[in-house]
């Protein structure tokens, strides 16, 4: 992995943010692009925001990277650009108890266990335990604690980690290849499909949300930036929001191209729909041809917005679901 090359805890910390939610096959390139785009946290603390959102589009979570932004400029100003660790180190924004103990272990040495989901069904299986509440996962923190080693502690996390997501995998485990495997109870009475115990899954809402491709007579479209306090914050996105209750795609856009820019447009023809899942919700995005009609121009619920050509998209960060629109625009605004 590029993260282990050394114990650099600013490579070790951009790393576990970026695996949070996200598989390793997919960060690799991202890690290697921010390296070496962000070398060190002083450039990191001195780059835009916009250019970090843009580095990050397609991770997702984007509220982690505003802590990564925000970090890094404590670091800087706080501690001269030394990296904290113990208590400053869990000051930090977006520092939680699984990114401390992995950062503490793994850069610093420290008999900190670092628990995630891998390690939770590793030792699930081992131990056939539950591992859900608060006190089943301190009680999985003391366990750990026992088989920890005094040196290198970091590779004990790493290599249970590892464990986790090569071998004993949530599905298709192959435990004939598990190094623990005469160790586990689980796989010594054929229950390893039973841990770790499934959760009842919520039902998962679906929204739709309606968005105007609105053009000018330049072939430019209007794009608004989210407010940084807001999920997706400070992306940018085409113009809209959520259908209401007995309202119309038609009657939705144009009341919300009201509330947020001021202007009245006329709806010409809908574009296309595309599907895009968040981690607690789905949404359908409809997409309609607009043209504005009147009004002056005036964000209201937004941080800024321009006029955009379609070759200017790279140069903006936008979330995924909008860029799977874009290309059922494409040949619309060419």
């Amino acid at each position: 992995m590029p993260w282990r090359v050394n114990k650099d805890p600013y490579r070790i910390w951009i790393s576990e943010v970026m695996l949070q939610q996200t598989q390793v096959k997919t960060v690799i390139p991202y890690y290697e692009k921010w390296m070496t785009q962000y070398p060190t946290i002083e450039v990191l603390a001195q780059s835009s925001l916009d250019d970090i959102l843009k580095s990050w589009e397609g991770l997702g979570y984007y509220r982690r990277a505003h802590n990564i932004k925000r970090s890094s400029e404590i670091i800087q100003q706080n501690h001269r650009g030394k990296f904290p660790k113990n208590s400053e180190l869990k000051e930090l924004p977006g520092i939680g108890d699984y990114t401390y103990s992995a950062i503490m272990s793994i850069a610093f040495d420290e008999r900190v266990p670092a628990i995630d989901g891998n390690v939770k069904r590793v030792f699930s299986r081992i131990l056939e335990k539950k591992f859900s509440t608060a006190a089943q996962i301190k009680s999985l923190y003391e366990e750990l604690k026992k088989y920890m080693p005094s040196s290198r502690p970091g590779c004990f996390n790493q290599a249970i980690m590892d464990l986790g997501r090569e071998i004993c995998r949530p599905k298709n485990p192959e435990c004939c290849k598990c190094p623990v495997h005469n160790s586990c109870k689980a796989s010594a009475n054929g229950s390893v499909k039973e841990y770790p115990p499934k959760e009842e899954r919520k039902k998962i809402p679906i929204l739709d949300v309606v968005v105007a491709i609105i053009l000018n007579n330049n072939k430019e479209f209007l794009i608004t930036k989210r407010p940084k306090d807001k999920m997706l914050g400070g992306l940018w996105e085409l113009p809209g929001g959520k259908i209401e209750k007995k309202e119309t795609f038609i009657e939705c856009v144009s009341r919300e191209i009201k509330e947020e820019l001021n202007i009245s447009i006329e709806v010409q023809k809908q574009i296309g729909t595309v599907k895009h899942a968040y981690s607690h919700f789905k949404i359908r995005l409809h997409g309609f041809m607009c043209e504005m009609k009147s009004g002056k121009l005036k964000i209201q619920s937004a941080d800024d917005y321009s006029w955009i050509k379609f070759r200017d998209i790279e140069s903006f960060s936008f979330p995924k679901a909008t860029h799977k629109l874009f290309k059922k625009i494409k040949n619309e605004i060419v």
